[in-house]
């Protein structure tokens, strides 16, 4: 006797919510493939397949939660794949959204922490979707402030083992649900981002990225979920955002882009909830060149002139100088001669204009001179101005200081690249071989791939002596 087919109970939660959406079936499925579309996924539903969801069949994988988020984006309310009738799921999206409240933002980041240092390597492969950025920068832009960030006494009765399914570490001080969080506290956030930062400087993202991850999760999340009055609140979103800006800025080294992408628009959202316009415009300043290396101009100067937008004329000349280096950037990626020279001007003057007693914030106090010249061999370069790339490379390298390991290795490079162009073989190969010597001690593949691009443009000069004794420098070093 053969099994009947289990009969599968019509999805009435979702029906309704159709209903309110004013969606046919054919319009709803178009716009799970565009959102599918918009995180790298090919997915190709049509109204057939909305007729099964209606009739109770379950979507697979990561489609319930894209179809949450279509009616969460048509409804204006947040819904998730259980208000719609569906299993629930981890989303590759998860961590795009621009949370409405600092709750939300709070609940989606540290789910990123804690699927991040687990072992969620799928995590560090989801690509980078340009337009994710979309959203994120325009919600910022115009969103209203946070009224609101403080949290009260906590609950009677909270168990002392701290939080379930953590597991203990040892010397690890497990911060209960709803305790007070201090001043000390919030110094010692700054403190250990300002460690991984040297850390990163020096030696790569890859070095540290997952103690910073770690921490962030067993350390940070459980202060963000204390209790705490508006002022102190304020400034740990703040320290939240920085690290969080952090873990996506060495994930971003180590070539991890899609995961990347979610931790600046998290740290984009806390620093909202943190009242802090300047360091809001600072996170998009690290998409924008996020987006420059992989070859998105168009993207990294719109994320440039939001964070401009954002801040206004208001902030320091220091941050100004900043803001108009990385639209360069991204004109300069584009082939935009004129409108990159323009940006880098106003950065020149801007950075001219800061006086020794100006206010900057701790973040904006690496652009200095040496990152000035460093930016302006960059968009030299992509724009094949070898001469004057050639210029400001050494200039930077002359003024920089040698903790910014990393930065020193790029400037090289662009400078190894600037005398390839001016035919100077010799040069350009004994500066290639150095920074690719310099690589070798990092666990930084965006290191890697400067030295990579070195070696795609000598490619037509394979069988000349200077080349071959490069190859044969870099080959020694194992």
């Amino acid at each position: 006797m053969t099994e009947r087919p289990a009969q599968r109970t019509p999805n009435r939660q979702l029906a309704a919510l159709i209903a309110e959406a004013g969606f046919s079936n054919a319009g709803l499925a178009r716009r799970v493939d565009q959102l599918g579309l918009e995180h790298g996924l090919d997915l190709r539903y049509d109204k057939t397949s909305v007729t099964r969801w209606l009739r109770g069949q379950q979507p697979r994988g990561t489609t319930p939660a894209l179809i949450a988020e279509v009616f969460t984006r048509r409804l204006g309310r947040r819904l998730t794949a259980q208000d719609l009738g569906l299993d629930a799921c981890a989303p590759v999206y998860a961590g795009l959204e621009f949370a409405a409240t600092p709750e939300e933002a709070v609940d989606i980041v540290s789910g990123l922490w804690r699927k991040d240092s687990g072992s969620h390597a799928e995590l560090r492969k989801i690509a980078f979707t340009p337009a994710g950025l979309v959203v994120p920068s325009r919600d910022w832009l115009i969103g209203r402030p946070d009224d609101k960030v403080a949290r009260g006494e906590p609950p009677a009765r909270v168990p002392a083992q701290g939080r379930p399914g953590v597991p203990r570490q040892r010397g690890h001080v497990e911060r209960g649900p709803g305790q007070k969080v201090t001043g000390g506290d919030i110094a010692a956030l700054r403190s250990v981002g300002e460690l991984f930062r040297s850390l990163d400087d020096q030696y790569g993202g890859g070095h540290a990225r997952q103690a910073l991850v770690r921490y962030l999760e067993h350390e940070c999340e459980p202060m963000l979920r204390g209790t705490y009055g508006e002022q102190t609140g304020r400034r740990l979103f703040a320290a939240a955002a920085d690290l969080t800006r952090l873990a996506g800025w060495t994930s971003y080294d180590i070539a991890a882009h899609g995961l990347a992408q979610r931790y600046f628009v998290q740290a984009l959202r806390l620093s909202q909830a943190a009242g802090d316009r300047a360091y809001g415009s600072y996170v998009l300043v690290t998409m924008s060149r996020q987006a420059v290396y992989l070859g998105h101009g168009r993207e990294a100067v719109q994320l440039a002139r939001v964070a401009q937008q954002g801040v206004g004329t208001n902030a320091p000349p220091v941050v100004q100088a900043l803001l108009h280096a990385v639209e360069a950037r991204g004109h300069g990626v584009l082939g935009e001669v004129r409108a990159c020279t323009a940006s880098l001007v106003r950065a020149e003057r801007a950075l001219e204009a800061a006086r020794p007693g100006d206010e900057v914030p701790h973040w904006a106090r690496f652009f200095d001179e040496a990152q000035l010249a460093d930016e302006f061999g960059h968009c030299h370069r992509d724009l094949q101005q070898f001469r004057a790339a050639a210029q400001h490379a050494e200039r930077s390298l002359q003024l920089r200081a040698p903790a910014y390991a990393r930065s020193r290795l790029f400037c090289r490079v662009v400078l190894a690249s600037a005398r390839l162009g001016l035919g100077e073989l010799d040069q350009a190969c004994a500066l290639g071989a150095e920074a690719a010597g310099a690589a070798a001690e990092m666990r930084s593949v965006r290191a890697i791939e400067y030295v990579r691009d070195f070696e795609r443009r000598l490619e037509p000069y394979k069988d000349a002596a200077p080349v071959r004794g490069y190859r044969d420098k870099v080959a020694a070093l194992g």
